[in-house]
């Protein structure tokens, strides 16, 4: 996507970034009619869209630029102009402000929202600014000044520091988390890579639900009495809790849950940890392969996308992970090349803020470099790219070969799935590279985590597993279950093909790694390889992916502002607010028919 990068600032300083990017997530989800109800105005410098409005709020004029990734079109400079007096909107609450006027009223609140989620993003892009020297350094003390010599689990939590202050593919405002100030940034916040301690709250063990057992729970637990609560040694289970759930969500928690009178918080912090880059998700400091889900009271990616956890995705994350198991007992071709992340162990105590998930990292990745796929683009130490000092070492100096080599993988792991029925929200966050030397070259796996919201086609997961097929009462959502392709083909294109691997041919062409068109080519090859594996009659799977995906005029994207935070999911009728849709061109079609 053609934009202004924002990542350490801009010549046209950040606010101007992130318009531009906030404008053409709006102008992609046709917010308040920018692509339906307005006119391409042709000019010497290029199109400019009019959008009308009444005569007391006057039209708005927008200027563009080619796109291509999710929209034809994106902003540019100089911004939204007013037409009656030819005044440039340049700050985002002008602008927010000139487009909530066109909006309906009932959708007020929800830019009233945004625009107060573009206010906290524009300060964490200006505090990770005048940061960025200070956290390369605290980097490069303590892992080294090479990223390719990070290794293991340890090395991975580096590598999402780095990935914490880049922008996100497609929302605009991915830098920004709600309700938190600078001061608990630089404590909690990935980017700065701090080391904190957990708070534990003591509950009653008949409160609580412990996936396995307690016997399952990590050895580095601790007892009531080891957190200076022997009273409570016999009655009562010890669930960690983020320090910045602290206060009155917790309080809220409790009474909602009906423990107020029975949980007892203890003094001690203990277990240090570091926040990866979910943020709400932290390795344990003495193992590194341990990570423990906690919930927060906060959004991401939209006012909506809460950081809590529902005890149903902790149900739902294991029931996926058997499934993809099952896959993979027989399609043994994946045995050693697909990890996944252990997340069959975890507690609640029926409340989203009562909750822990306990994921343990495969074992033997010591040697290995963990690479979170949303760290590829990231700048490292010394300015260059993730990519480009992972292909120094892995790849002979060639990030297009490590591309190649991820993604001929990823397709045809994503592909096999497809075949199977089931689509998984395995976006770059949940996915990482396990890269290794051998004595035969370079080794590349994939490790898979948060499987626990994928779509599935029931018709297809019983005609290949039969009696293996899980009952869908095993898992929690309903939604996961459909009897048709299209739920799963959305989430394989706005996940896999999107985030996965057209934002990596579009973000190595402005990084001048590679033309577009050579980029774009890899990408629908490695795809149409895949797919054909899948067969290619009528009906089977390969040609279900060639016909939607590959040769599809439009493709679906989502409309992930709109759902998330913009509109209520009675205006939305978002289902999911993960999962709503709009189109946009096809860039893996030839260029002669785009």
């Amino acid at each position: 996507m053609k934009s202004v990068t924002t990542e350490s600032g801009t010549t046209a300083g950040e606010e101007s970034g992130l318009l531009i990017r906030v404008l053409g997530a709006l102008l992609r989800e046709d917010v308040v009619g920018l692509r339906s109800r307005g006119t391409i105005l042709e000019r010497p410098d290029g199109p400019w869209l009019r959008l009308p409005a009444d005569e007391a709020a006057g039209a708005l004029l927008l200027p563009l630029g080619a796109d291509g990734y999710q929209s034809v079109y994106a902003a540019r400079l100089p911004l939204l102009v007013r037409e009656s007096d030819g005044a440039r909107l340049t700050t985002v609450d002008a602008v927010l402000t000139a487009l909530r006027a066109l909006a309906d009223p009932e959708d007020h609140e929800g830019f009233d929202a945004f625009a107060a989620e573009c206010r906290q993003t524009l300060a964490t892009m200006r505090l990770h600014a005048r940061t960025r020297k200070e956290a390369e350094a605290d980097l490069t003390a303590r892992h080294g000044g090479d990223p390719g010599g990070w290794l293991g689990p340890d090395g991975g939590v580096a590598f999402d520091a780095l990935a914490a202050r880049l922008d996100h593919p497609v929302y605009p405002t991915s830098r920004g988390r709600s309700g938190l100030d600078e001061a608990q940034l630089r404590a909690y916040a990935p980017e700065f890579r701090p080391d904190f301690a957990l708070r534990w709250l003591a509950l009653p063990r008949a409160a609580v639900s412990v996936a396995g057992g307690e016997a399952a729970l990590p050895v580095c637990w601790p007892t009531p009495a080891e957190l200076g609560l022997p009273h409570l040694q016999g009655s009562h289970l010890a669930l960690p809790v983020h320090p910045l759930t602290l206060g009155d969500p917790l309080r809220d928690a409790l009474h909602e849950s009906g423990l107020a009178g029975e949980a007892v918080l203890s003094e001690q912090a203990r277990l240090t940890v570091v926040p990866t880059l979910s943020m709400r998700t932290v390795a344990v400091d003495a193992d590194p392969r341990l990570h423990l889900k906690l919930p927060l009271a906060t959004s991401t990616l939209g006012l909506r996308n809460r950081r809590t956890i529902k005890p149903r995705t902790l149900v739902d994350g294991a029931e996926g992970q058997r499934l993809l198991e099952k896959v993979i007992a027989r399609e043994p071709r994946f045995a050693e090349s697909v990890l996944q992340a252990d997340e069959t162990v975890y507690a609640h105590a029926g409340h989203e803020l009562l909750a822990v998930l306990c994921r343990r990292y495969p074992a033997g990745l010591g040697g290995s470099a963990v690479v979170p796929m949303a760290a590829l683009l990231g700048r490292a130490p010394g300015g260059r790219l993730v990519i480009d000092h992972l292909a120094d070492r892995f790849y002979g100096d060639d990030p297009l070969a490590l591309l190649d080599a991820c993604l001929t993988l990823l397709f045809d792991w994503q592909t096999t799935l497809f075949g199977y029925g089931i689509g998984l929200e395995s976006h770059q966050q949940n996915i990482s590279l396990v890269l290794d030397a051998t004595d035969e070259g370079s080794r590349l796996r994939l490790l898979f985590k948060d499987n626990d919201a994928p779509r599935i086609n029931t018709v297809r997961l019983r005609d290949r597993l039969g009696a293996d097929a899980p009952d869908p009462a095993d898992f929690a959502d309903p939604r996961i279950f459909a009897d048709g392709d299209r739920p799963v083909l959305d989430l394989f294109t706005t996940i896999t093909l999107h985030l996965c691997a057209g934002s990596y041919a579009f973000g190595l062409a402005r990084h001048g790694r590679a033309p577009l068109g050579r980029l774009l080519g890899l990408v629908r090859d490695r795809l149409a390889e895949a797919a054909g594996r899948q067969g290619t009659a009528p009906g089977e799977p390969g040609a279900v992916l060639r016909a939607a995906v590959l040769d599809a005029p439009e493709l679906p994207i989502k409309a992930m502002v709109s759902a998330g935070t913009l509109l209520s999911k009675e205006r939305s009728g978002a289902a999911d607010i993960n999962k709503h849709y709009a189109s946009g061109p096809n860039y893996l079609l030839p260029a002669g028919m785009r």
